[in-house]
Protein backbone atom coordinates (compact mmCIF):
# COMPACT_ATOMS: atom_id res chain seq x y z
CA UNK A 1 0.00 0.00 0.00
CA UNK A 2 1.15 3.37 -0.77
CA UNK A 3 1.62 6.21 1.51
CA UNK A 4 -0.42 8.20 0.04
CA UNK A 5 -3.54 6.02 0.04
CA UNK A 6 -3.47 4.64 3.59
CA UNK A 7 -3.59 8.64 4.39
CA UNK A 8 -6.87 8.78 2.87
CA UNK A 9 -9.88 7.54 5.79
CA UNK A 10 -12.58 4.98 4.34
CA UNK A 11 -9.92 3.03 2.46
CA UNK A 12 -6.89 0.96 2.76
CA UNK A 13 -8.03 -2.48 2.41
CA UNK A 14 -7.38 -4.09 5.76
CA UNK A 15 -10.25 -6.71 6.02
CA UNK A 16 -9.73 -9.84 3.93
CA UNK A 17 -13.41 -9.76 2.43
CA UNK A 18 -13.22 -13.65 1.71
CA UNK A 19 -15.72 -13.22 -0.85
CA UNK A 20 -16.11 -17.68 -1.16
CA UNK A 21 -16.97 -17.89 2.38
CA UNK A 22 -20.26 -15.50 1.23
CA UNK A 23 -21.58 -18.90 -0.34
CA UNK A 24 -20.94 -21.24 2.28
CA UNK A 25 -24.16 -21.23 4.45
CA UNK A 26 -22.21 -24.10 6.92
CA UNK A 27 -19.29 -21.87 7.16
CA UNK A 28 -20.64 -18.82 8.06
CA UNK A 29 -23.08 -20.44 10.51
CA UNK A 30 -20.73 -21.33 12.31
CA UNK A 31 -18.63 -18.27 12.21
CA UNK A 32 -21.77 -16.18 13.27
CA UNK A 33 -21.81 -18.14 16.53
CA UNK A 34 -17.94 -18.57 17.25
CA UNK A 35 -17.37 -16.74 20.51
CA UNK A 36 -14.46 -14.77 18.50
CA UNK A 37 -16.45 -13.59 16.15
CA UNK A 38 -17.30 -9.65 16.29
CA UNK A 39 -20.85 -8.35 15.66
CA UNK A 40 -20.94 -4.29 15.09
CA UNK A 41 -24.69 -2.85 15.43
CA UNK A 42 -25.55 -0.10 13.57
CA UNK A 43 -28.83 2.00 13.90
CA UNK A 44 -30.21 4.26 11.18
CA UNK A 45 -26.88 4.58 9.33
CA UNK A 46 -25.15 5.58 12.34
CA UNK A 47 -22.46 4.20 15.01
CA UNK A 48 -23.86 2.80 18.49
CA UNK A 49 -21.10 3.63 20.59
CA UNK A 50 -19.78 3.49 24.04
CA UNK A 51 -18.42 7.30 24.83
CA UNK A 52 -15.93 7.89 21.70
CA UNK A 53 -15.54 4.36 20.43
CA UNK A 54 -18.19 2.05 18.18
CA UNK A 55 -19.59 -0.75 19.94
CA UNK A 56 -17.95 -4.29 18.93
CA UNK A 57 -19.65 -7.26 20.73
CA UNK A 58 -19.08 -10.70 20.80
CA UNK A 59 -19.90 -14.16 22.37
CA UNK A 60 -23.07 -13.53 24.28
CA UNK A 61 -22.73 -9.67 24.72
CA UNK A 62 -24.00 -10.12 20.73
CA UNK A 63 -26.96 -12.18 21.54
CA UNK A 64 -29.91 -9.44 22.03
CA UNK A 65 -28.30 -7.36 19.04
CA UNK A 66 -29.07 -10.77 16.84
CA UNK A 67 -32.60 -11.47 18.05
CA UNK A 68 -33.67 -7.85 17.61
CA UNK A 69 -31.70 -6.63 14.26
CA UNK A 70 -32.21 -7.95 10.61
CA UNK A 71 -30.35 -10.66 9.12
CA UNK A 72 -26.56 -10.55 10.19
CA UNK A 73 -24.38 -8.88 7.10
CA UNK A 74 -20.80 -10.96 6.84
CA UNK A 75 -18.18 -8.22 6.75
CA UNK A 76 -15.01 -10.74 6.35
CA UNK A 77 -12.15 -11.20 8.64
CA UNK A 78 -10.14 -8.57 10.53
CA UNK A 79 -6.79 -10.18 12.27
CA UNK A 80 -8.24 -13.72 11.91
CA UNK A 81 -11.53 -12.73 13.29
CA UNK A 82 -14.73 -12.87 11.69
CA UNK A 83 -16.90 -9.35 11.89
CA UNK A 84 -20.70 -8.96 11.04
CA UNK A 85 -22.68 -6.09 10.90
CA UNK A 86 -25.94 -6.15 12.19
CA UNK A 87 -28.82 -2.93 11.13
CA UNK A 88 -31.54 -2.04 14.20
CA UNK A 89 -32.79 0.82 12.33
CA UNK A 90 -36.46 -1.10 13.06
CA UNK A 91 -36.27 -0.25 16.64
CA UNK A 92 -36.21 3.15 18.14
CA UNK A 93 -32.82 4.79 19.24
CA UNK A 94 -33.36 3.67 22.78
CA UNK A 95 -33.94 0.50 22.33
CA UNK A 96 -31.49 0.20 19.82
CA UNK A 97 -28.77 1.53 21.61
CA UNK A 98 -29.91 -0.48 24.92
CA UNK A 99 -29.60 -3.73 22.90
CA UNK A 100 -26.23 -2.81 22.13
CA UNK A 101 -24.81 -1.66 25.53
CA UNK A 102 -24.07 1.70 23.75
CA UNK A 103 -24.38 5.07 25.35
CA UNK A 104 -24.62 7.35 22.31
CA UNK A 105 -25.81 7.23 19.04
CA UNK A 106 -23.27 9.07 16.22
CA UNK A 107 -22.33 9.23 13.12
CA UNK A 108 -18.97 7.55 11.78
CA UNK A 109 -17.60 10.80 10.67
CA UNK A 110 -17.87 12.00 14.06
CA UNK A 111 -15.67 9.37 15.21
CA UNK A 112 -12.81 9.63 12.34
CA UNK A 113 -10.61 11.14 13.85
CA UNK A 114 -10.50 9.69 16.84
CA UNK A 115 -10.55 5.80 15.29
CA UNK A 116 -7.78 3.94 13.82
CA UNK A 117 -7.80 3.94 9.91
CA UNK A 118 -8.97 0.01 9.97
CA UNK A 119 -11.74 1.03 12.13
CA UNK A 120 -12.95 3.76 9.96
CA UNK A 121 -12.80 1.85 7.18
CA UNK A 122 -15.14 -0.62 8.57
CA UNK A 123 -17.53 1.32 10.49
CA UNK A 124 -17.59 3.13 6.87
CA UNK A 125 -18.20 -0.35 4.98
CA UNK A 126 -20.72 -1.63 7.31
CA UNK A 127 -23.10 1.55 7.24
CA UNK A 128 -22.48 1.82 3.11
CA UNK A 129 -23.60 -2.31 2.96
CA UNK A 130 -26.69 -1.91 5.78
CA UNK A 131 -28.07 1.00 4.05
CA UNK A 132 -28.13 -0.68 0.45
CA UNK A 133 -30.20 -3.18 2.04
CA UNK A 134 -32.89 -0.80 3.89
CA UNK A 135 -33.46 0.85 0.16
CA UNK A 136 -33.44 -2.59 -1.82
CA UNK A 137 -36.34 -4.42 -0.63
CA UNK A 138 -37.93 -4.31 -3.52
CA UNK A 139 -37.49 -5.45 -6.75
CA UNK A 140 -37.32 -2.65 -9.38
CA UNK A 141 -38.73 -4.57 -12.17
CA UNK A 142 -41.89 -5.88 -11.25
CA UNK A 143 -42.31 -4.80 -7.12
CA UNK A 144 -41.58 -8.23 -5.85
CA UNK A 145 -39.98 -8.45 -2.19
CA UNK A 146 -36.50 -9.11 -2.53
CA UNK A 147 -34.22 -11.43 0.09
CA UNK A 148 -30.50 -11.45 1.25
CA UNK A 149 -28.23 -13.47 -0.34
CA UNK A 150 -24.47 -14.24 -0.57
CA UNK A 151 -24.21 -13.24 3.26
CA UNK A 152 -25.94 -9.53 2.28
CA UNK A 153 -23.94 -9.16 -0.65
CA UNK A 154 -26.92 -9.15 -2.83
CA UNK A 155 -30.61 -9.59 -2.94
CA UNK A 156 -32.71 -11.38 -4.87
CA UNK A 157 -36.51 -11.07 -5.83
CA UNK A 158 -38.56 -13.86 -4.63
CA UNK A 159 -41.28 -13.90 -7.37
CA UNK A 160 -40.53 -16.56 -9.10
CA UNK A 161 -41.28 -15.29 -12.93
CA UNK A 162 -38.38 -12.44 -11.99
CA UNK A 163 -35.66 -13.43 -9.28
CA UNK A 164 -33.92 -10.44 -10.24
CA UNK A 165 -30.19 -10.73 -8.88
CA UNK A 166 -29.13 -7.45 -6.87
CA UNK A 167 -25.74 -6.25 -6.16
CA UNK A 168 -24.76 -3.10 -4.22
CA UNK A 169 -24.16 0.01 -6.37
CA UNK A 170 -21.79 2.30 -6.23
CA UNK A 171 -22.01 6.07 -7.33
CA UNK A 172 -18.54 7.32 -8.61
CA UNK A 173 -18.11 10.76 -8.40
CA UNK A 174 -14.74 13.49 -9.38
CA UNK A 175 -13.10 15.67 -7.07
CA UNK A 176 -10.35 17.85 -8.79
CA UNK A 177 -8.08 20.50 -8.05
CA UNK A 178 -7.69 22.71 -11.03
CA UNK A 179 -4.56 24.72 -11.18
CA UNK A 180 -3.01 27.87 -13.29
CA UNK A 181 0.03 27.01 -15.20
CA UNK A 182 2.87 28.94 -14.37
CA UNK A 183 4.00 31.42 -11.76
CA UNK A 184 2.64 32.22 -8.83
CA UNK A 185 0.33 29.49 -8.67
CA UNK A 186 -3.27 29.13 -8.15
CA UNK A 187 -5.91 26.82 -7.73
CA UNK A 188 -9.56 27.26 -8.71
CA UNK A 189 -12.04 26.88 -4.97
CA UNK A 190 -15.76 27.66 -5.47
CA UNK A 191 -18.53 28.21 -2.93
CA UNK A 192 -21.48 25.50 -3.66
CA UNK A 193 -25.26 26.10 -3.20
CA UNK A 194 -25.99 26.14 0.46
CA UNK A 195 -22.61 26.40 1.86
CA UNK A 196 -21.67 29.13 4.13
CA UNK A 197 -20.33 32.48 3.23
CA UNK A 198 -16.88 32.45 2.07
CA UNK A 199 -16.90 28.66 2.53
CA UNK A 200 -14.96 27.32 -0.75
CA UNK A 201 -13.94 24.05 -1.48
CA UNK A 202 -12.77 21.75 -4.60
CA UNK A 203 -14.96 21.36 -7.88
CA UNK A 204 -16.74 17.97 -7.63
CA UNK A 205 -19.27 16.16 -9.62
CA UNK A 206 -21.10 12.87 -10.33
CA UNK A 207 -20.11 10.33 -12.94
CA UNK A 208 -22.39 10.50 -15.70
CA UNK A 209 -23.47 7.10 -18.44
CA UNK A 210 -20.98 7.26 -21.31
CA UNK A 211 -18.48 9.29 -19.65
CA UNK A 212 -14.69 8.38 -18.77
CA UNK A 213 -13.26 9.23 -15.41
CA UNK A 214 -11.71 12.51 -17.49
CA UNK A 215 -14.36 13.31 -19.31
CA UNK A 216 -16.29 13.71 -16.23
CA UNK A 217 -13.59 16.47 -14.88
CA UNK A 218 -13.61 18.22 -17.84
CA UNK A 219 -17.64 18.40 -18.45
CA UNK A 220 -17.77 19.42 -14.14
CA UNK A 221 -15.53 22.36 -14.73
CA UNK A 222 -16.70 23.74 -17.80
CA UNK A 223 -20.34 23.39 -16.89
CA UNK A 224 -20.28 25.01 -12.91
CA UNK A 225 -17.02 27.40 -13.52
CA UNK A 226 -17.04 28.16 -17.46
CA UNK A 227 -13.14 26.57 -17.30
CA UNK A 228 -11.63 24.49 -19.62
CA UNK A 229 -9.08 22.07 -18.54
CA UNK A 230 -6.44 20.01 -19.68
CA UNK A 231 -3.52 17.92 -18.44
CA UNK A 232 -6.36 15.99 -16.58
CA UNK A 233 -4.06 13.64 -14.57
CA UNK A 234 -5.66 11.07 -11.78
CA UNK A 235 -4.16 11.41 -7.96
CA UNK A 236 -6.53 9.02 -5.94
CA UNK A 237 -9.35 7.61 -4.92
CA UNK A 238 -11.17 7.63 -1.97
CA UNK A 239 -14.29 5.31 -0.60
CA UNK A 240 -17.22 7.13 0.23
CA UNK A 241 -19.90 4.98 1.20
CA UNK A 242 -22.14 7.74 2.42
CA UNK A 243 -24.10 6.15 1.40
CA UNK A 244 -22.70 4.82 -1.93
CA UNK A 245 -19.99 7.09 -2.76
CA UNK A 246 -16.22 6.45 -4.63
CA UNK A 247 -14.37 9.67 -4.80
CA UNK A 248 -12.63 10.01 -7.39
CA UNK A 249 -9.57 12.84 -7.01
CA UNK A 250 -7.90 14.50 -9.91
CA UNK A 251 -5.52 17.47 -10.87
CA UNK A 252 -6.36 19.47 -14.11
CA UNK A 253 -4.72 22.68 -15.74
CA UNK A 254 -6.74 25.50 -16.72
CA UNK A 255 -6.11 26.74 -20.24
CA UNK A 256 -7.48 30.21 -18.67
CA UNK A 257 -8.04 32.09 -15.93
CA UNK A 258 -11.63 33.32 -16.71
CA UNK A 259 -14.32 32.51 -15.20
CA UNK A 260 -18.41 32.02 -15.34
CA UNK A 261 -20.15 30.32 -12.60
CA UNK A 262 -23.47 28.77 -13.42
CA UNK A 263 -25.15 29.90 -10.44
CA UNK A 264 -27.00 27.37 -9.67
CA UNK A 265 -24.52 24.53 -8.70
CA UNK A 266 -22.13 27.35 -7.61
CA UNK A 267 -22.61 30.33 -6.27
CA UNK A 268 -19.03 31.90 -6.68
CA UNK A 269 -15.78 31.07 -7.61
CA UNK A 270 -12.19 32.61 -7.07
CA UNK A 271 -8.41 31.64 -7.63
CA UNK A 272 -6.49 31.40 -4.64
CA UNK A 273 -2.57 31.39 -4.16
CA UNK A 274 -0.62 29.07 -1.33
CA UNK A 275 0.24 32.40 0.44
CA UNK A 276 -4.05 32.95 0.58
CA UNK A 277 -4.95 29.33 1.42
CA UNK A 278 -2.58 29.54 4.32
CA UNK A 279 -3.45 32.85 5.83
CA UNK A 280 -7.54 31.49 5.48
CA UNK A 281 -6.13 28.19 7.52
CA UNK A 282 -4.26 30.50 10.01
CA UNK A 283 -8.11 32.42 10.68
CA UNK A 284 -9.97 29.15 10.73
CA UNK A 285 -11.50 28.46 7.36
CA UNK A 286 -11.13 24.36 6.59
CA UNK A 287 -9.37 23.03 3.73
CA UNK A 288 -12.45 20.92 3.16
CA UNK A 289 -13.68 18.33 5.38
CA UNK A 290 -10.30 16.94 7.38
CA UNK A 291 -11.19 12.89 6.08
CA UNK A 292 -11.59 14.00 2.59
CA UNK A 293 -9.80 13.28 -0.27
CA UNK A 294 -10.31 17.19 -1.29
CA UNK A 295 -8.41 17.80 2.09
CA UNK A 296 -5.57 15.82 0.74
CA UNK A 297 -6.16 17.38 -3.05
CA UNK A 298 -5.35 21.12 -0.97
CA UNK A 299 -2.62 19.74 1.46
CA UNK A 300 -0.78 17.84 -1.24
CA UNK A 301 -1.03 21.47 -3.49
CA UNK A 302 0.24 23.35 -0.35
CA UNK A 303 2.92 21.21 0.37
CA UNK A 304 4.27 21.22 -3.12
CA UNK A 305 6.05 24.83 -2.77
CA UNK A 306 7.73 23.72 0.92
CA UNK A 307 9.07 20.74 -0.77
CA UNK A 308 10.71 22.87 -3.85
CA UNK A 309 12.28 25.47 -0.97
CA UNK A 310 13.72 23.13 0.76
CA UNK A 311 14.89 21.47 -2.36
CA UNK A 312 16.73 24.21 -3.54
CA UNK A 313 18.52 24.71 0.06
Amino acid sequence: MREDEAALAYGGGWADRAGAVRTDPDRLATLLDAAETRVLPLWQDRCLADGAAPVRLSGEAAAPVRAAGAEPVFLGFVAGQAVFAVDLSELTEDAAAAAAGATRVVDVRRLVGRLSPAEAALQAYARGLLHWHRQQRYCGTCGGATSVQEAGHARRCTEPDCARLYFPRIEPAIIVLVETAGSPGRCLLARHAGAAENAFSTLAGFVEVGETLEDAVRREVAEEAGVVVTDVAYQGSQAWPFPAGLMVGFRATAESDEIRVDGVELLEARWFTRAELRQRAAVGHRLGRPDSIGHHLLSSWLAEDEAAASASR
